[in-house]
């Protein structure tokens, strides 16, 4: 159950993205010369943030199934004896 919420997590990350691009193809947004309507500019702040929030969501998933290299933490020490 927990691979299809990466996998989904995943997937609904990068659709929004494909919705900037998509807005960059059209035109609403133009890079030269620098342009934008309010149209394209709010609808690609809105898709980026959708895209942020689940695209980090699938990074917590991924850190946690120990998937993004994280390390193990540092062993625990064993308390050393004080000379009296």
């Amino acid at each position: 159950m927990r691979s299809m919420i990466l996998v989904l997590s995943l997937v609904l990350g990068l659709l929004p993205l494909a919705g900037v691009c998509w807005i960059l193809a059209n035109g609403m947004i133009t890079l030269w010369p620098p342009g934008a309507t309010v149209d394209g500019l709010f609808m690609s702040l809105i898709l980026l943030a959708l895209s942020a929030c689940f695209l980090l969501n699938a990074y917590w998933e991924m850190r946690d199934r120990g998937m993004t290299g994280k390390k193990d933490s540092a062993p625990a020490k064993s308390p050393s004896a004080k000379a009296s």
